[in-house]
């Protein structure tokens, strides 16, 4: 019987001891966990905002991150021009958003070389085949292996980073091209953020088997309902771009986490950033930098959980 028990206690031992290298591993230094220390970022062609660019790749830089770029069709992005302004004023918030200081860095990068050849993500990823192909299961097969390629392709990204502004709206929103991207991620188990509406994607993003959501029975932040336009959806051209939005993405995302999951806008508080990983959100242009933070601290902290 004695016998019997130091056996049992011995399991518990060693399966206590499992447990905790495990529940410790993500604890490890960066350099022991082997991060690549890259990042990509995917930015709208039709109009990222300067700032939701400018705070996260700051950060990770700083942090010795590389930064690689895609757009939906390979061509250059641009910024809005809100976001360049310091003087513009956001109508639901009732003030400046833009420092000088910010305004400044949103002008250089767009003045400069970085943004001119991103990567093109119609030429990487393979277009789902329509029901109606003649060929619709050779084509499948084809599609299907050329997503396990590109499974191989991102092994060197530690995270995947959709960028806000209004122009997500068009051209990153409903690409399925960039669902199967994020897909891609989430399967190697690397985290995904999206900032403002960028986390309309993610919203937009389902499983292959289930169709629901990917951020289903999640806690997320976004764009909340408070900080829409009253007078329609404010959807106006500008200069570069398109500034506003055609659908209130609170109702989106409270849809999309479902019953067990929760749309946190924060509405009153200076920050909202989310983590539930593997996916991280962030509300809006001045949670930016703190979205950064968290991502660094989810690749080499451990970070699981924040802001809920």
């Amino acid at each position: 019987m004695k016998t019997r028990i130091f056996r049992i206690a011995v399991l518990f031992i060693l399966f206590g001891t499992a447990a905790a290298r495990q529940a410790s591993a993500d604890e490890r230094p960066a350099a022991e966990r082997h991060l690549n220390k890259r990042v990509l970022f995917v930015l709208s062609e039709f109009g990222y905002w300067g700032e939701e660019l400018i705070g996260p790749l700051e950060v990770l830089e700083k942090a010795g991150y590389r930064i690689d770029f895609a757009t939906p069709k390979g061509t250059k992005p641009v910024a809005l021009t809100p976001s360049m302004d310091p003087t513009y004023v956001d109508p639901p918030l009732g003030r400046t958003v833009t420092t000088p200081e910010m305004a400044d860095k949103v002008r250089r990068i767009e003045a400069s070389t970085r943004l001119d050849k991103p990567l093109n993500l119609t030429a990487w990823l393979p277009s789902k085949p329509y029901f109606s192909s003649p060929k619709y299961l050779d084509e499948l097969f084809a599609y299907n292996a050329a997503l396990d390629k590109i499974a191989g392709d991102i092994r060197k990204y530690d995270a995947l980073v959709l960028v806000g502004g209004s122009g997500p709206i068009l051209d990153m929103a409903n690409n399925k091209r960039l669902h199967d991207l994020i897909r891609l991620f989430l399967k190697a188990g690397k985290p995904v953020a999206g900032e403002c509406y960028g986390v309309a994607v993610l919203a937009f993003t389902r499983d292959e088997i289930t169709e629901r959501s990917i951020v289903f029975g999640k806690r997320v932040t976004g764009h909340p309902l408070a900080f829409d336009y009253n007078d329609g959806h404010g959807y106006m051209k500008i200069d570069h771009g398109f500034q506003g939005a055609p659908y209130q993405l609170e109702f989106i995302l409270k849809d999309a986490v479902g019953p067990d999951g929760q749309f946190i806008g924060n509405v009153g508080k200076r920050y909202s950033v989310i983590v539930d990983y593997p996916i991280i959100t962030a509300r809006t242009t001045g949670d930016s930098e703190l979205c950064g933070q968290k991502i660094v601290e989810v690749l080499e902290h451990g970070l699981r959980r924040y802001g809920w």
